[in-house]
């Protein structure tokens, strides 16, 4: 609070209250605590504990709105912010917000919480195995290392999984990543926690100084002819085999996805466009289309079309021609056969170019492409 004493000229429609009800996951009786612009951000606030009503209900009023900021920032958490709020996703929570003129009353959700600030249970992080450091690329006469991720019970089960090949692996997992990682692993282990955890992510270090290269398309594109044409053959008909041979897959295209981002994301537009009968999914986050701006069609098979899943994902504070670039990919996609495409469209107004925002979006993306199928967004 500001610490103002109300006026004695403060009528009774002045001292209005704003009532707050919160639900979430049922802890017992473990605190919860509302902090945000109005105190200073502080935790561990006494005087801004929650009411417990019941299991996992809780509320607080403030009983003069007109002593709050105009513009109320605020967030949950559970006495410090190393038990703060999260996402179903297990993403920190954006700071909430409202104009405290304009309501009364508030309902929230949290689905999830930080625990000693961290947001996974370790006992559903994925089982890392390491293919090789250096499996052969045969059609580029090079070696690379390759990792699988597997289902954190891959061990104890018999069952069959999708799976999600995944560029730039040297940036999804690894703690010490010189631009940061996605934190897959993290991810997934939530994702298992919530029933979603049953499939395989194979990633693909790049070639780092030929990472340009290896990742341009071989048509028609504004850096000239890459290597792609052939990296993706080695996607398709190298890797696939073995990792179908060598794991209990789905080896079928309904089950199998690639998916990266910036470049990585434009290669793996131009493998689904390749192989549409290896690839049903496709994960493309913030894809480098200034290289390839007019996609061309004419040297796809779309005689016998198939029908393809695409995520679409996009910030746009990344560049003024990011959105736009993937809203026209999308329509050009989308016009140029008969197959039934379907599409999901995820744009931040507030997103930027980094590892860290994909990592954010791999989940939802990951959700939507193979177990929460819903109807074309646009």
């Amino acid at each position: 609070m500001t610490g103002e004493k109300p006026s004695l000229q403060h009528t009774a429609q002045d001292n209005e209250s704003l009532s707050i009800r919160l639900t979430t996951a049922d802890e017992g009786s473990t605190p919860v605590y509302i902090s945000g612009n109005f105190n200073g951000w502080r935790t561990g606030d006494e005087q801004y504990r929650m009411k417990q009503e019941g299991p996992g209900v809780y509320s607080f009023i403030f009983k003069d709105k007109h002593l709050l900021p105009g513009y109320l920032e605020y967030k949950y958490h559970r006495g410090n912010w190393d038990a703060g709020e999260l996402d179903e996703h297990g993403n920190p929570a954006q700071n909430r917000r409202l104009e405290t003129h304009q309501v009364r009353e508030i309902s929230d959700h949290v689905p999830r919480w930080l625990k000693d600030g961290r947001a996974y249970n370790p006992a559903f992080l994925p089982e890392v195995q390491v293919i090789s450091e250096q499996f052969e690329i045969p059609q580029l006469i090079k070696t690379r290392r390759i990792a699988a991720l597997l289902p954190h019970d891959y061990q104890e089960s018999d069952k069959r999984y999708p799976v999600l090949y995944l560029q730039d692996g040297q940036n999804l997992f690894d703690d010490y990543a010189p631009f940061g990682n996605w934190g897959v692993d993290k991810k997934l282990a939530v994702m298992a926690e919530r029933g979603f955890g049953d499939i395989i992510i194979v990633a693909i270090d790049h070639a780092e100084k030929e990472r340009i290269a290896e990742f341009t398309p071989s048509h028609h594109t504004k850096l000239g002819s890459g290597d792609g044409k052939k990296y993706v053959r080695f996607l398709a008909d190298t890797l696939k085999a073995y990792v179908d041979k060598h794991f209990r897959t789905q080896p079928e295209r309904a089950y199998t996805g690639i998916g990266g981002s910036s470049m990585g994301g434009l290669i793996s537009i131009y493998a689904g466009l390749m192989y549409p009968e290896v690839f049903g999914k496709l994960m493309v986050f913030s894809p480098s289309l200034w290289v390839m701006p007019n996609i061309h069609f004419h040297f796809l098979n779309f005689h016998d079309p198939q029908d393809m899943d695409i995520y679409l994902y996009g910030g746009e504070e990344e560049s003024a021609n990011m959105v736009p670039n993937i809203r026209r990919f999308q329509k050009a996609f989308e016009d140029s056969g008969s197959a039934n495409i379907k599409f999901k469209l995820s744009v931040d107004p507030q997103g930027q170019h980094n590892e860290a925002r994909w990592g954010e979006e791999f989940p939802r993306a990951v959700e939507w492409l193979f177990f929460n199928k819903k109807e074309t967004e646009k």
